[in-house]
């Protein structure tokens, strides 16, 4: 699927959670992040997640704090490899695939917490277990 027919897709919430793994979730930061300025790009992401994860009756799925530091470290790694398409992207930062990545920033606890999933939260991967 070409990336309007993917936005649309997932903007729709037609997409279907086999389509819609970790890779695509960065296709689709990727294509807002080239689209829209940093936080209409990530207004875009929240809202499309929002619609998809209510559409596959998952609606308390969403974290604000997970979309907001994957939309950060993948605008990062755009403008260190300008002019790359997402797959060339994903193949010059083999780490955006890694579902952990957030781990070198943030306690497992904190990204699960309710506040994470209902604002932005700060990494704190460097503080001690309170």
């Amino acid at each position: 699927m070409n990336d309007e027919d993917f936005l649309t897709a997932f903007e729709g919430a037609t997409i279907t959670p086999e389509q819609f793994g970790h890779g695509a979730h960065i296709r689709a930061a990727y294509l807002y992040l080239a689209r829209f300025p940093f936080l209409e790009a990530c207004m875009a992401m929240r809202d499309g997640l929002k619609r998809f994860a209510a559409h596959i009756g998952k609606a308390g799925l969403y974290n604000e704090t997970i979309t907001v530091a994957f939309m950060s470290i993948v605008r990062e790694r755009m403008q260190a490899c300008p002019g790359l398409s997402w797959v060339e992207l994903l193949a010059a930062n083999p780490d955006l695939a890694d579902r952990a990545l957030l781990h070198r920033y943030y306690r497992a606890e904190t990204l699960n917490s309710a506040r994470a999933k209902d604002q932005f939260v700060l990494g704190d991967a460097h503080r001690e277990a309170e």
